[in-house]
């Protein structure tokens, strides 16, 4: 028989534990975090919604369009997207949020099951961070499976993953990234597996390249340690790098594309607002390391106990060498100290200051404190010794932790079973391991050490998986309290997207979900083509065009809303409109009567022509005399208004915006302040505050407009109808404030609808004849001697280019802040293309990219083949052990 080569078994005694401390990991994490949401009442296991913040507002609604990618209901494709915004760019929105394999599982579910897809979706990627982690802690060094099982599913539960990303479920692929690029970091520091490490660089740095860039820094931080700990001779320190170097270029060449599309896509987006950093206090910082703490503002940076009291007793574990004590110690410290420097913040986020969360990155430390907890694992548990110098630090942490506000009396409950059961544990662990070393024979000790093991790993994983709970369960119960939150898929939503279906006409007109939003990217979520369209990415041209047009935001104009609006609606071809009534889920809006409705109206089609010059006038202040500019006709009355506040006195000015202060009445004051103006009868009366929180409605009788914003101005209101202007002629606007706001000068608008019919059957008779559209283009067909400028009612964003009749296609020209095209006699056609901004940049990187590593592969290749010209002098050295040298 022929006998097992020593490699084979090598290679089967390196992957057997591999394997099973990977599935140990990837078991408990599943199982925690089905737990907590359990004991939290979350879904999908309770009543409570987990769609908190952005994870409902953007990433559930991406995830439901890229379902309708993957069965063909989209309106668009991958380079444009038709539903939002009235028309944005989709690419970069993919590579943003999308781009994960993980992503493709949502085309498994029931559309309207999409909440439940990115569940499990969250659920699987946190697993698959745990098993990487585990497989990476044992190819560090070789230790107990079980304990890299222990300590991978610590990382995976840390206090990033269950606190930031549980609900901001692209980030979790960086989670997984961190373990799977030190791996590659090992092969290039052993020269093995060159493309397969070239491989990984390029999916992860394509699944989501923003965690993938501080994964990649913390990766080499972490080569740079192991070659300076494993490695004497310079020269193969340096050549190692270089491989290292060469690996990540490569691979991030290939990604290039969708960092390339996203670059340019940030670019020209609405800018966000510049953040100065202010470091936490250590206190809090400290705090954080505790099981059950939570914060938006801090780093998370909770490990588990277990974990914690094994890092901190790595100093002074004698079995270590000390190279590696010092080495470990000092990259986890330096890297705390780094996320509360400002510099070295602002390196950590690619030189962008976060819109958010401050310390995106702090999974990064979570993972060193797992890698310096299984260095003292792996060497043996810690004697006494390390264990009480450990256990002093541990109360030093504590102490200056219990002066921080976020240490509640959970904190301690939890952390002291915590503490108990990783210091019994490891007690017991050095209990068994003293007497396998000694000798002990199992007749005289042997059966106490099996018991004592035993208890030891009972209290190591008892006391991890309950403190990871916890934690996990009162992060879920506290954002909820923290942040907005939205209901899952249910009767509303699916009310909304059948009618929004019945009444889909898309091209020839558009179908917008409605003002009363469900969620701010409801077009993705229910249907239809709407101006709604919350990204990181929303353009700068969009948001300004939507603002001067009367148009409401959150987010600090990153959230644009829908706007119901007659005159915006013929501008953008909205034919058909779904009128809601407001969330019952959103507890700060007024529940109104009513059901579901959806009105309809005739519009010009989606591409109109207008009078050549009749762009040169910019944007005014005034939204109604802007709507006229991109309508070409005059159908408002702007009249002079009167407000008067509660006590019927003048309002001051506001010092801030343009406008007279209106502040909420007294207590039992009869009187609301109130606006009046006058305006012809019958016309439609609308109210423009966009610095008013409250509500409006005319006297006697009419909708309720409600407006929402705040001081801070991350959200300013639209414009609201108000009704119909009596037959006196007089406009009584009462107001009841929720805040102190402002009511600007020119806030009554009176639209003539007869003379806004006149003009809409003017555009319908001139526009286009027929309009065909695609993923990535847009075709009309325009009445024979059409001059003058044919206008795509979508927002120029960078990208477009178009041609009218045989001409070549150029840059797209601009008509208040939409897509423009000169057109003459002869033309009766007029195409626009779109292509991603940075999309050719990105293809030529990876190309080069492509082509170098197809070169190098060659070269190896001859390199193996090519016959030696002299027998080997030299035996081959043995590699180096992986963890230095004492």
């Amino acid at each position: 028989m022929k006998r097992p080569s020593l490699s084979a078994a090598v290679s089967s005694d390196h992957f057997a534990p591999r394997k099973a401390a990977a599935l140990l990991a990837a078991v408990i994490t599943v199982t925690a975090l089905c737990v907590a949401d359990t004991a939290a009442r979350s879904y999908p296991f309770g009543p409570g919604t987990r769609s908190v913040n952005d994870l409902g507002n953007q990433y559930v609604p991406f995830h439901a369009h890229l379902w309708d990618l993957l069965h063909g209901r989209a309106d668009g494709g991958l380079f444009l997207n038709w539903q939002s915004g009235y028309g944005a760019g989709f690419l970069p929105d993919l590579g943003t949020y999308l781009s994960s394999p993980f992503a493709l599982l949502v085309g498994v579910f029931p559309r309207d099951g999409i909440d439940l897809a990115v569940y499990v979706v969250t659920v699987l990627k946190t697993a698959c961070a745990g098993a990487a982690a585990a497989w990476l802690l044992l190819s560090l060094r070789r230790g107990p499976w079980w304990g890299a099982g222990l300590l991978g599913a610590s990382y995976a539960l840390c206090g990033w993953s269950v606190a930031v990303g549980s609900y901001n479920p692209m980030w979790l692929d960086g989670l997984i990234a961190l373990p799977l690029l030190c791996l590659v970091a090992e092969w290039t520091r052993q020269g093995r597996r060159p493309l397969l490490g070239v491989g990984v660089v390029a999916l992860v740095w394509i699944a989501n390249f923003y965690t993938a860039y501080m994964a990649t820094l913390a990766a080499g931080a972490v080569l740079l340690l192991r070659l300076w700990l494993a490695e004497p001779v310079l020269r193969r320190r340096a050549a190692a790098a270089g491989r290292a170097a060469g690996t990540v270029l490569l691979g991030v060449g290939l990604a290039a594309p969708l960092p390339a599309v996203v670059y340019f896509g940030t670019a020209h987006a609405y800018p966000g607002r510049q953040v100065r950093f202010r470091p936490v206090p250590a206190e809090d910082l400290l705090a954080r390391l505790l099981p059950t703490t939570y914060s938006f503002s801090s780093p998370a940076v909770y490990a588990g106990t277990a974990a914690l009291v094994l890092a901190l007793a790595l100093p002074f574990h004698r079995r270590v060498p000390r190279r590696v004590r010092a080495g470990w110690t000092l990259l986890t410290v330096a890297v705390a100290l780094s996320l509360q420097w400002a510099p070295t913040q602002l390196v950590w986020h690619a030189f962008a200051t976060p819109q958010g969360s401050a310390y995106r990155e702090a999974f990064v430390l979570c993972a060193l404190l797992v890698v310096a907890a299984w260095h003292t694992l792996s060497y043996g548990p810690p004697d006494a010794r390390a264990l009480g110098a450990a256990g002093g630090l541990l109360a030093l942490i504590t102490a200056v932790a219990s002066r921080s506000a976020l240490v509640h009396p959970v904190t301690w409950a939890v952390f002291l079973l915590a503490i108990a059961g990783a210091f019994g544990g490891l007690a017991l662990l050095r209990y068994t391991d003293a007497g396998r070393r000694t000798g002990t024979g199992p007749r005289a000790d042997g059966g106490r050490r099996v018991v004592a093991a035993g208890s030891a790993l009972a209290l190591l994983f008892g006391g991890q998986f309950g403190e990871a709970t916890a934690t996990s369960a009162v992060a879920t119960r506290l954002r909820l309290g923290h942040m907005d939150d939205y209901a899952p898929w249910g009767a509303r939503q699916q009310a909304q997207a059948e009618a929004i279906a019945r009444a889909d006409g898309w091209p020839r007109y558009r179908t917008d979900p409605g003002r009363e939003q469900t969620v701010a990217n409801d077009p993705l979520s229910v249907g239809g083509q709407g101006a709604q369209y919350y990204s990181s990415l929303t353009s700068d041209v969009l948001s300004r065009t939507l603002t001067a047009l009367g148009g409401g935001w959150s987010s600090r104009g990153r959230s644009v809303q829908s706007l119901d609006n007659a005159v915006t609606d013929a501008i953008f071809s909205v034919g058909a409109r779904v009128h809601s009534p407001p969330d019952p889920h959103q507890t700060w809006s007024e529940r109104d009567g009513g059901g579901l409705t959806v009105s309809r109206q005739d519009v010009p089609p989606l591409v109109t022509v207008h009078p050549s010059g009749a762009s040169a006038t910019g944007w005014g202040p005034s939204p109604y005399r802007n709507q006229e500019l991109l309508l070409g006709a005059r159908v408002y009355t702007v009249p002079r208004i009167t407000v008067r506040t509660g006590k019927g006195l003048p309002p001051s000015r506001d010092p801030r915006h343009p406008g007279l202060l209106v502040g909420v009445p007294d207590p039992g004051s009869a009187r609301l302040p109130a606006v009046t103006a006058g305006c012809p009868a019958g016309s439609e009366v609308y109210l423009w505050a966009p610095h008013f929180w409250g509500t409006a409605r005319l006297a006697g009788g009419g909708p309720t407009g409600r407006f929402r914003s705040d001081a801070r101005v991350t959200k300013i209101a639209g414009m609201q109808r108000l009704g119909t202007v009596p037959a006196s002629g007089r406009v009584h606007i009462d107001l009841t404030p929720k805040a102190t706001g402002t009511v600007p000068d020119g806030a009554v608008g009176c639209l003539d609808t007869a003379r806004l019919h006149s003009a809409v059957v003017r555009l319908m008779a001139t526009g286009a004849t027929r309009v065909t559209v695609s993923g990535d283009s847009v075709r009309a067909e325009l009445p024979r001697g059409s001059r003058g400028v044919a206008v795509v009612a979508a927002p120029r964003i960078a990208g477009w280019r178009c041609a009218a009749g045989e001409a070549d296609a150029r840059p797209a020209g601009e008509y208040h802040g939409l897509i423009a095209v000169p057109v003459d006699g002869p033309a009766t056609t007029v195409i626009c293309t779109f292509h991603p901004p940075g999309l050719r940049l990105g293809t030529a990187v990876a190309a080069a990219a492509l082509l170098t590593l197809a070169l190098l592969g060659v070269l190896a290749a001859v390199r193996r083949r090519r016959p030696a010209a002299s027998p080997p002098t030299t035996t081959t050295r043995p590699r180096e052990p992986v963890t230095g040298a004492r």
